[in-house]
């Protein structure tokens, strides 16, 4: 499983964004990708996930409620919606891909670590100014 993100921009605070993780080489039925940012100086944290098998989603607390992770199947895409967006939220945004099958507890808990992942995209940068 291969994945590519997308969709960094500059937006001024309160702004919205979309990123996009096209997915492809899949060879099982199920995975998960994560979403995970990189702030300057600091370590990389997952902020969010979605598990294919029953299109789960998890999210950070930081994030629940202004962030939206959702799948477009016929394009292999994952996005992150993100909304009110502020300028603690800047940062390099990565997605990265899974394709073990877990339950959704599984999931709740190891979406947002780094090594639950095997497969990583480069990084779009999201800036957010004041």
């Amino acid at each position: 499983l291969q994945v590519v993100e997308s969709g960094g921009a500059l937006v001024q605070s309160g702004g919205s964004l979309r990123l996009s993780c096209v997915v492809s080489e899949i060879t099982e039925d199920y995975y998960a990708i994560g979403w995970f940012r990189q702030a300057p100086g600091k370590e990389r944290e997952g902020i969010g996930c979605i598990a294919t098998s029953y299109g789960s989603t998890f999210y950070k607390d930081s994030v629940k409620g202004r962030f939206t992770i959702s799948r477009d199947s016929a394009k292999n895409t994952v996005y992150l919606q993100m909304n009110d967006l502020k300028p603690e939220d800047t940062g390099v945004y990565y997605c990265a891909g899974e394709e073990r099958y877990f339950s959704d507890q599984y999931y709740s808990v190891h979406c947002f670590t780094r090594r639950f992942f095997t497969s990583w995209g480069r990084g779009t940068q999201v800036t957010v100014s004041s």
